[in-house]
C-alpha cells in the first residue's frame, strides 16, 4: 500500500491531472542506536527488500554524511531507503480532487454528514443495507454504497447506524524550528524511534516529531464536529519537555534555534494499531476506511484502492492479505469510552518501540477471562492478551515444596521482564512444556476460541452450503472444514460438531469471531428461491470453557476420570459425545491440534472448577500432567504443519495452494460456495502441470537461530518468499515455520524435485543460514501418532 501511495504522488497523480502533489524524493534514514533495534531493523529490512524496496544498511559514517544534522556518536547502523520521501497533504488533495471531478465525481464542500438511511431488519434478521446518506442541510442522497472515511470522526459517524468502528484521537505532538542557515530542504526524513522522534527540514528550519512512550487520548467522549477540522490542542509542555530534550540531543542545531511553533493535533488510532478498511458487519454496503495511525499520507494511496476493489467486486481483493486490517476483526467492548481511552495512548506509544516477537499489550486487561483463570494463576501462568482474553502463553514453575511461587521460584511476569529477539528466559519452560505434550499429557485451556450453537430443522443444510467438507453427515462426529467465497479464496477455517439432528457447534479461532458470526447470519437467507434456512444462531463461547488434553497419555487420564469407554474402538478420531466427567457431563472431541492422541472438553462454566480441579488432581498424581500454554501449542502444531488462518493463509490463498483440497466435498448435493471455482483450479493446476503456489514447511538446519515470521527463504541464491509465521520445534532441534512457495512460469511445478533439487537457505537478519524445505509434515508424516 505504500509502495503504490509513493507511485501516486510521484507519477500517477501528477500525469493524470497535471498538479503536482509536492512530493520531494529525499530518501529515509532509521537510525539503530542499540542492539536490539539493530536486530530488529535488519529484519525489517530483510522483509521489505523482499517486497521491492530497496533498504540499504549503512555505516555510522555514511549517516553523517547524508544527515549533516543528526549526532551519530551512539549510532550503531542506519538503514536507507533513497527512493522515500514525502510529499504535501494539501497538495496531493487537491489533486485528488481534481483527478476525481475529471472521472465524473461531484464533490462537494462545505457541508457535513449527519447520518445514513438504511433498509429495516427483515424477518429473522437480515442485515439491512445502507439506502443513502442525510446531509447537515437536511437532504437525504440516495446511495447503494457507503464509504466512511471521516478519519478520527469516523467511529461517532458510525455509531449513529450502529457500526463499530473503534479508533479514537491522542494528542500528537511536533515543533517547527525557525529558520537554520544551512539547512537543505532535499535532506532525508530521519527517525530515531529510541529518542520517540522524527526530523525533517520544514520552512528553512526544522520539524522535530514525537511518538512518546505514553501517549495522550483526546476528548474520548466526544470529537468535536464543529469548527475544529484544522484545530490545535493546547500543548502539555511539562509532560512533553523530557522527549523534547532528548530529541534537541539527537538534532544539536536545533537547540539553539528559535521554536516558531510546538504544535498538538490530535491523530486517529486503533486498539491493534493497524487500520481499519472494509465493509461493516452490521450494515451492508457500509464500507470503512479509517484509523490511518498517524500514516494516512503514507498509506492512504494504497488504502483508497483496497477498498474501491472491495467495493467494486463486492469482497476484498483476492490479492491483498486484509485479514490484519479487516473492518469486522473488532469486538464491541473495543468501542467502550474506557477502553478507547486507555489503549490508543498505548497504541501510539507503540509506534516507536520495539516490537519484540512477544510484546504485549499492556492497557485493557483483564476484561475477559477464563472460568479457569484464577486457577491458571496459581500454576504460575504468563498471561498474554489473545483477542481480549486473557490466556496463558507458558508457565513458569513453581516450589515444588510449597506447591505455589517462593523465593527461588518468581512469578512469571518477572521471568517475562526481559524480552529480545532471541532465547528469552522462559525458553527451557516453554521447551518443557512442548516435550511433555509429546511424551505424556498436556492441559490447555483454550476457553477463548470462538463457539456458535446453530440449531433448527436447516442447520445442516445451512452449514454445509457454507462448508467444503460434508459437516451433516453421521450424530457425533467432528469435522475440520473451510469456508470459501465464490472465488475458491479463502474465508475461514474451523471446525463442526454434529451434536444432534439439527443442533451443531462450529468452533473457530478468536481472531475470526465476528467474520465466523457475520457469515453465518448473511447467508441464513441463501435457502434458495428467496426463503431463509430455518435455522438459529447462538453465540456461545462464554457459556463453555474449553480444556484439551494432548498427548499420548490423554486417554489413559481422561477413561480414569470417565465410564464412557474412550478406547480406540469405541471413541475413534473425530468421534463427539457428551460424557460423565466427576459430577459434570462435558462434550468431548476427539481431535488434536498439536499432532498427538487428544479431546477437547467443552465444560458448562459452572462446572469449570469442579472437572478442572478432578483432571489436575489425578493427572499430577498419577500421569505426570503438565499445564501447556499457546507458545507450546504454536510450536507443537509446527512441527506438524497444521495452518492457522490469519497467519500462514488467508484471503489471497485457495483451498488447493494450502494443501486442504482433501476437506472438499463434491458430491454433496447442494454443492459449497466457491465449489465452482476449486473444480476450475483443479484442471488449471492438471493442465499446467501441478500447482504453481504451494504452502511448505522450512526448517533452520542450525538449532541455534530463531523465526519469529517475516524471514525471507532463498532457494539457489534467488528470494522465494516470506514466513509466515514460525516458532521453535522443540522435537525437531530447529526453527520451523510456514511458507507460501510461488514459481516463476519458467520453473515449472511446485512437487518433490523442485523441492529436492533446491538448495534453500533462509535470511534471519543480516545472515543466511541452511534449511530443510518439505511438502509433507516433518513430524509424524502419515499421522499415526493422531489415530493411536
Amino acid at each position: 500500500m505504500r509502495r503504490y501511495t509513493r507511485d501516486l504522488y510521484d507519477v500517477v497523480l501528477p500525469d493524470e491531472t497535471g498538479m503536482s502533489c509536492g512530493f520531494m524524493s529525499v530518501g529515509f534514514v532509521e537510525l539503530a542506536c542499540d542492539r536490539d533495534r539493530l536486530d530488529y531493523y535488519r529484519r525489517v529490512a530483510a522483509f521489505n527488500r523482499h517486497c521491492g524496496v530497496d533498504v540499504r544498511e549503512i555505516t555510522k559514517e555514511e549517516v553523517e554524511e547524508r544527515c549533516p544534522f543528526v549526532m551519530t556518536s551512539d549510532v550503531l547502523a542506519g538503514f536507507y531507503v533513497a527512493t522515500d520521501g514525502r510529499a504535501n497533504p494539501t497538495d496531493a488533495t487537491m489533486a485528488f480532487i481534481k483527478g476525481a471531478r475529471m472521472n465524473g465525481v461531484e464533490v462537494v464542500q462545505g457541508i457535513s454528514v449527519d447520518g445514513v438511511t438504511a433498509s429495516e431488519t427483515g424477518i429473522g434478521g437480515a442485515p439491512p443495507r445502507v439506502t443513502g446518506v442525510i446531509t447537515s442541510s437536511g437532504e437525504t442522497v440516495r446511495a447503494n454504497t457507503v464509504a466512511n472515511c471521516a478519519g478520527m470522526w469516523a467511529r461517532q459517524l458510525g455509531e449513529r447506524c450502529g457500526v463499530s468502528v473503534p479508533n479514537q484521537a491522542a494528542e500528537h505532538y511536533y515543533v517547527i524550528t525557525e529558520p537554520i542557515d544551512g539547512v537543505d530542504p532535499n535532506w532525508p526524513v530521519v527517525e530515531d524511534s529510541s529518542r520517540c522522534l522524527y526530523v525533517r527540514p520544514e520552512g528553512g528550519g526544522l520539524m522535530l516529531g514525537l511518538f512518546e512512550t505514553e501517549g495522550a487520548s483526546w476528548n474520548v467522549d466526544r470529537i468535536p464536529e464543529e469548527g475544529f477540522h484544522f484545530g490545535q490542542i493546547e500543548p502539555d509542555l511539562d509532560r512533553m519537555g523530557p522527549y523534547l530534550v532528548e530529541a534537541m540531543k539527537r538534532v544539536p542545531i536545533a537547540e539553539d534555534a528559535g521554536i516558531k511553533s510546538f504544535f498538538c493535533g490530535p491523530e486517529s488510532f486503533t486498539p491493534d494499531g493497524d487500520p481499519i478498511v472494509g465493509e461493516s458487519s452490521e450494515l451492508r454496503n457500509y464500507y470503512v476506511a479509517a484509523g490511518m495511525n498517524s500514516v494516512g499520507i503514507l498509506t492512504g494511496g494504497g488504502v483508497g484502492k483496497v477498498l474501491a476493489r472491495w467495493i467494486k467486486d463486492g469482497r476484498a481483493p483476492h490479492d491483498v492479505d486484509v485479514t490484519g486490517i479487516d473492518a469486522t476483526r473488532f469486538a464491541g467492548y473495543q468501542s467502550n469510552p474506557r477502553y478507547r481511552r486507555d489503549r490508543a495512548g498505548e497504541t501510539l506509544a507503540n509506534t516507536y518501540m520495539v516490537h519484540y516477537p512477544d510484546m504485549q499489550h499492556q492497557t485493557c486487561r483483564g476484561g475477559r477471562r477464563s472460568a479457569l483463570h484464577d486457577r491458571l494463576a496459581l500454576q504460575n501462568a504468563y498471561f498474554r492478551d489473545v483477542s481480549g482474553w486473557e490466556s496463558p502463553s507458558w508457565y513458569a514453575p513453581i516450589s515444588p515444596e510449597h506447591g505455589g511461587i517462593g523465593d527461588d521460584y518468581p512469578p512469571a511476569e518477572l521471568v517475562a521482564r526481559r524480552q529480545s529477539f532471541g532465547r528469552e528466559d522462559w525458553f527451557s519452560h516453554w521447551s518443557e512444556e512442548h516435550c511433555a505434550c509429546r511424551d505424556g499429557v498436556a492441559l490447555f485451556d483454550m476457553s477463548f476460541m470462538s463457539k456458535f450453537a446453530v440449531m433448527g430443522r436447516d442447520a445442516g443444510k445451512l452449514l454445509n452450503r457454507l462448508s467444503t467438507a460434508n459437516v451433516d453427515g453421521c450424530v457425533g462426529v467432528i469435522t475440520y472444514t473451510q469456508w470459501l467465497n465464490e472465488l475458491g479464496r479463502m474465508e475461514a477455517d474451523l471446525t463442526v460438531m454434529k451434536i444432534d439432528e439439527g443442533h451443531f457447534l462450529v468452533v473457530a479461532t478468536d481472531t475470526q469471531h465476528n467474520q465466523v458470526a457475520t457469515r453465518l447470519r448473511r447467508h441464513l437467507w441463501d435457502g434458495g428461491d428467496g426463503r431463509r434456512f430455518e435455522a438459529s444462531i447462538l453465540d456461545v463461547t462464554g457459556a463453555y470453557c474449553q480444556i484439551n488434553l494432548q498427548g499420548p497419555k490423554s486417554r489413559e487420564l481422561l477413561q480414569e476420570l470417565t465410564s464412557h469407554d474412550l478406547s480406540n474402538h469405541a471413541f475413534p478420531f473425530r468421534k463427539v459425545a457428551e460424557i460423565d466427567l466427576g459430577y459434570a457431563r462435558v462434550i468431548c472431541a476427539r481431535i488434536t491440534y498439536v499432532g498427538e492422541l487428544g479431546f477437547e472438553l467443552y465444560v458448562p462454566v459452572e462446572s469449570a472448577i469442579h472437572v478442572y480441579d478432578l483432571i489436575v488432581e489425578i493427572g499430577m498424581r498419577d500421569h505426570g500432567l503438565r499445564h501447556a500454554g499457546l507458545r507450546a501449542l504454536g510450536s507443537l502444531r509446527h512441527e506438524k504443519g497444521y495452518r492457522d488462518y490469519g497467519h500462514d493463509m488467508d484471503n489471497t490463498d485457495t483451498i488447493l495452494e494450502v494443501g486442504l483440497g482433501f476437506t472438499c466435498d463434491f458430491n454433496k448435493p447442494a454443492g459449497f460456495i466457491g465449489m465452482e471455482a476449486v473444480i476450475d483450479q483443479k484442471c488449471t493446476i492438471a493442465a499446467s502441470g501441478g500447482l504453481r503456489k504451494r504452502l511448505a514447511q522450512v526448517l533452520v538446519k542450525d538449532a541455534e537461530p530463531l523465526l519469529h515470521h517475516g524471514e525471507v527463504l532463498w532457494r539457489d541464491g534467488n528470494r522465494v518468499c516470506e514466513v509466515r509465521s514460525a516458532s521453535y520445534g522443540h522435537t525437531l532441534g530447529g526453527a520451523v515455520g510456514l511458507c507460501m512457495l510461488e514459481t516463476r512460469e519458467d520453473e515449472g511445478p511446485i512437487d518433490k524435485s523442485y523441492v529436492g533439487d533446491g538448495v534453500w537457505s533462509i535470511e534471519i537478519g543480516k545472515d543466511l543460514y541452511p534449511c530443510t524445505v518439505s511438502l509433507r509434515p516433518l513430524y509424524d508424516p502419515t499421522g499415526q501418532r493422531v489415530k493411536a
